[in-house]
């Protein structure tokens, strides 16, 4: 009889979740950043990195410090690595927004777009199926690399986007890429000066991705 209970829960938990989708679990108020050096505060400290500055606008903006943004990105991470981490990140923190900043490290040892393009889709699935609302954050190369090579890569982005119906952010860099006093000297990361205005980009075009 133990056996036939055992055997009737999941036979109502398979029908349930073929009828009703994913079981959304997600926290509210958490957003979890999977990114590279660009948003892990590469050549300055945490607190002055854009996700860290984006939770003070989301808490000073809505009046509400439950406000928790989680920044799981590590510099020279590829989209390879983030497929690998995301699932433990996403059981951990059961973030209700998920900003996908990756393949910039790919883009820059010339790795096949198709792969990153399939790893960057991976990793929105597996966002969708934990609930959570996704964006995917644009990212361009420096143009030495090509035409050929650099146009297909940067519009990957909002075609993932079109394809699952995410929130973009077109370029997480513009007004900041290719400005002297807003890189760092090696050409590729960003100021802490220029952190408030990628916090600007990103709340540009998700300001009312935090609503439901």
């Amino acid at each position: 009889m133990q056996q036939f209970f055992k055997i009737f829960t999941v036979y109502v938990i398979t029908i349930a979740s073929l009828l009703l989708g994913p079981v959304c679990w997600a926290k509210k108020h958490t957003v979890l950043v999977m990114g590279d050096s660009l948003s892990a505060g590469f050549g300055m400290s945490l607190k002055q990195a854009w996700p860290a500055l984006l939770e003070n606008k989301l808490r000073a903006s809505s009046g509400n410090v439950k406000w928790q943004v989680i920044n799981a990105s590590v510099s020279g991470e590829t989209t390879q690595g983030g497929v690998r981490r995301l699932p433990a990140l996403l059981d951990q923190f059961e973030p209700q927004w998920v900003l996908l900043e990756l393949g910039a490290n790919d883009g820059l040892r010339g790795y096949p777009i198709a792969n990153i393009s399939a790893n960057l889709s991976t990793m929105i699935q597996q966002s969708l199926a934990a609930g959570a609302q996704v964006a995917v954050m644009g990212i361009q190369l420096p143009p030495n690399y090509g035409a050929r090579y650099t146009a297909p890569f940067f519009a990957q982005y909002k075609t993932l986007a079109e394809q699952y119906d995410t929130a973009l952010v077109p370029f997480v860099l513009h007004n900041v890429a290719g400005i002297g006093d807003l890189m760092q000297a090696d050409g590729l990361h960003p100021t802490p000066s220029a952190q408030p205005i990628i916090v600007d980009n990103v709340w540009r075009h998700l300001a009312t991705f935090w609503l439901p």
